[in-house]
């Protein structure tokens, strides 16, 4: 009776990372920009949806950042995971790795493309400059 209660209890995990969050009024997207961790394994996180996360390390590495951001003890939480997910793949790993939020490079690939655009102008600036006025 006791090991089906602590069943019960550890299979809420998810439901209860998510009550902290919005207990503390922060929003998924804050917790993928401040950890880099894509919101689809968040809200899989949530779901107790470990088949979304990378496996091993890394999905405890998830759970520590995501429990620091929504103010829960980092170490309790990942062996709260741990016991909920005993025999799943948070030690073998999985095939489906969504951990990092790309979405959140695109600014910056915008901005760089920007400058090796301005480049590659100036450069043909400069060849057309010099061919015209230092090799006539």
């Amino acid at each position: 009776m006791a090991a089906r209660m602590a069943e019960r209890a550890g299979s809420d995990f998810g439901v209860r990372m998510k009550q902290a969050r919005e207990a503390k009024g922060i929003s998924l997207r804050h917790i993928a920009e401040v950890t880099k961790i894509s919101v689809t394994a968040l809200e899989a996180l949530e779901r107790n949806d470990i088949s979304r996360l990378p496996g091993g390390i890394f999905s405890r590495a998830f759970v520590r950042s995501y429990a620091l951001e929504i103010g829960l003890d980092p170490e309790q939480t990942v062996r709260d995971f741990i016991a909920r997910f005993p025999d799943d793949s948070v030690t073998q790993g999985s095939r489906y790795v969504p951990f990092v939020d790309e979405s959140a490079d695109e600014p910056r690939k915008r901005k760089l493309s920007g400058v090796l655009i301005a480049l590659l102008v100036l450069v043909a600036i400069g060849a057309a400059v010099y061919f015209y006025f230092v090799r006539q």
